[in-house]
């Protein structure tokens, strides 16, 4: 009787750790979306204020992740189990996607916003890449506690300046891959050794404030704790719509998707092209995670090639799809230019991703 009992409880703990939620997410391919077509009968990218062109074949289409799990909605060991041994979806720790004391609503404000940042990002790097001139006003959006900048800097401050360099505001149209505003900020803060004092010119509501500050070692380079972004001001309007997709990681697309648009030429030439990279307004594009499942979703809808930042390409061989798409490594947006211009030509070599 003792070992039946014993036996029947140890089923029922296994049965029941079996059924325990996880706090683990389980990612598979998501929805592709065309940045040159149409979702829901609208235009994906539409343009008023100059030219705009629609061609009929080709596409350049954003992949996107589908996450199941997360805090209020976590999965069993069994459901993980199924995902783990499933070669075209991951497992991952939970707080990957949502970090410790963000609720599930705050990580998809921050997707809303980073999505709303790329849009605005990836138009300024396509106009630089088409020799559009257009403004970009560094502003202050908030500073981040026991850093330098903080309760020195304000919110709404605009660096006019860095060691007295002044930071241009306006692109010249004749390099794709000028630093202008924000990104000059950036990059001459970020550039000097960490614990380097750096001096900043700010005009608060009207008066020049001139502060200096030790910097401290930041994610890439010499930080000082602030949040900066850029005051747009295009010479057109580029609307983006993709429903109600987050995150930062179509900013490439997007931006291919918008030269597209003003360009009499198809960029695609008839090829039916995939990619995923964040993009900075200087034209710099950035890794991302959930490459093998985004693979999965362009080969699923009929992609030849998949353009991934070069930051990314460790990913790219563990994909079920690797054999099956021509994976192109990109690090700038004029090399995502080139890439096309070699895919629709046939002539010169795409840049591969090495093991």
């Amino acid at each position: 009787m003792t070992l039946v009992v014993a036996l029947v409880l140890l089923v029922g703990i296994g049965a029941a750790g079996l059924l325990l939620p996880l706090p683990y997410l389980v990612a598979a391919p998501g929805v592709t979306v065309n940045t040159v077509g149409e979702l829901r009968g609208e235009p994906v990218i539409s343009v008023e204020g100059a030219d705009s062109y629609e061609h009929d074949e080709g596409t350049l289409s954003m992949v996107t992740v589908q996450y199941a799990g997360g805090p209020d909605h976590r999965l069993n060991f069994f459901t993980l189990v199924t995902a783990w041994l499933s070669p075209t979806q991951a497992v991952l720790p939970e707080e990957l996607l949502f970090p410790a004391g963000r609720s599930p609503e705050e990580v998809s404000e921050r997707q809303t916003v980073q999505m709303n940042d790329s849009q605005t990002d990836a138009t300024a790097a396509a106009l630089s890449q088409l020799g559009i001139d257009f403004d970009a006003v560094p502003q202050v959006a908030d500073t981040v506690e026991d850093m330098p900048a903080h309760g020195v800097v304000e919110a709404g401050d605009v660096i006019v300046a860095v060691d007295g360099r002044t930071v241009p505001t306006s692109s010249s149209g004749d390099d794709p891959e000028e630093l202008v505003g924000s990104a000059a900020v950036v990059e001459w803060v970020s550039s000097r050794e960490p614990g380097a004092p750096v001096e900043l010119t700010l005009d608060r509501d009207g008066e020049t404030v001139d502060v200096e500050l030790e910097t401290r070692r930041g994610e890439n380079g010499a930080a000082v704790g602030v949040l900066i972004g850029d005051d747009m001001d295009f010479p057109l309007d580029v609307e983006i719509s993709v429903g109600d997709i987050g995150g930062p990681s179509a900013g490439m697309m997007f931006s291919l998707g918008i030269m597209d648009r003003l360009t009499e030429e198809s960029l695609t030439g008839g090829a039916n092209i995939a990619g995923s990279g964040t993009i900075t307004s200087a034209g710099q594009v950035g890794g991302i995670s959930g490459i093998p499942q985004k693979m999965v979703s362009a080969r699923r809808d009929g992609a030849d090639y998949f353009l991934v930042a070069a930051e990314s390409c460790s990913q790219v061989f563990e994909s079920d799809a690797y054999d099956d798409l021509e994976v192109v490594r990109v690090e700038t947006l004029t090399d995502a230019v080139g890439a096309l211009e070699t895919i629709r030509t046939g002539e010169g070599e795409l840049p591969r991703c090495q093991e």
